[in-house]
């Protein structure tokens, strides 16, 4: 049993670290091959040659997530999660069901082979087999909302950046869709999250939406509280003939001073948060260091004395 539990144990490391070089060098560099070089067209957009064809692995767990039966309402809900986790793709929501079947079935089968090497009780194996196969299912919703609020930080830490840029722009004599579109591209490198959200939000403008209705929908996907006050903003000065600049400028001075504000929140927070930590595991080590030389001391003297008595 130890050596199929060794071999388990082997197996998953080896898949865990082959996983990771695969996303990280060789996934990277055969999407860059199969996309080939970028073509750009009249308006200076770069447009791939291709989509990328998917992996074994990836068809496998899609054709898989295909017969799982969803509600509309669920794949509605699980849809907007994977495009606020940064997931657009159509085949997104198969592969996340997929993927959640995939890993209920190895960890249960997991732990049938390691469940008598666990415990020899009768009724925790089956509470062991169980529990694996609920964490199998439910564990990846909780990755994508750690993945979601995540991505989340990254949008809203970066945006007064691209505020202050969009001043300089609007105030350089160019409109809100070319200040839009201006960011997006030079915060490319820097802020990959808003600029990926902004360049979404030129392509539906340019494919013929309303302004108001494709910022709208850029507070939709992402979910972020601070862009969906930043859209409202943008929609009130355009609606109403306000200066842009000025309300940008003071949306933007606001965000500084809230992240401040918060920053010393949580810096205020850390003498309470650390009361337990002191308590549990500081103050016994220094309890022994100040007070046992003395306890040991009198345990010497007094314990002969009450054996006298």
């Amino acid at each position: 049993m130890a050596g199929i539990i060794a071999f388990v144990l082997f197996a998953f490391l080896m898949s865990a670290i082959s996983l990771y070089g695969y996303r990280r060098y060789a996934k990277v560099g055969r999407l860059y091959d199969r996309l080939g070089s970028p073509v750009e067209t009249d308006s200076g957009v770069l447009v791939a040659e291709s989509e990328p064809r998917p992996n074994f692995l990836v068809r496998i767990t899609e054709q898989i997530g295909e017969k799982i039966p969803a509600s509309p309402q669920d794949l509605s809900t699980t849809r907007r999660y994977l495009r606020a986790a940064g997931y657009r793709s159509d085949r997104a929501v198969r592969v996340y069901y997929g993927t959640k079947v995939l890993l209920c079935v190895v960890l249960v089968v997991v732990a049938l082979l390691t469940r008598d090497a666990i415990t020899s009780n009768s009724m925790l194996r089956i509470v062991v087999v169980i529990a694996a196969g609920l964490a199998g299912y439910f564990g990846p919703g909780l990755v994508l909302e750690h993945m979601v609020k995540a991505r989340q930080e990254k949008l809203r830490l970066s945006l007064p950046d691209a505020l202050d840029l969009m001043v300089v722009c609007v105030e350089a004599g160019l409109g809100l869709g070319q200040a839009i579109r201006s960011v997006s591209e030079e915060l490319r490198l820097a802020h990959k999250e808003i600029s990926e959200e902004l360049g979404l939000v030129t392509l539906e403008m340019r494919a013929g939406k309303r302004r108001e209705e494709a910022l709208r929908n850029l507070a939709d996907r992402t979910g972020e509280p601070e862009l969906r006050k930043l859209v409202a903003i943008l929609i009130q000065a355009d609606r109403f003939g306000t200066s842009i600049a000025e309300s940008l400028r003071t949306h933007s001075d606001f965000m500084r001073v809230r992240r401040r504000q918060e920053a010393e929140e949580r810096a205020a927070k850390v003498g309470v948060k650390l009361v337990f930590p002191i308590f549990f595991f500081l103050l016994p080590a220094m309890l022994v260091v100040a007070a046992g030389p003395g306890l040991l001391q009198v345990f010497k003297q007094l314990l002969p004395m009450m054996r006298s008595f």
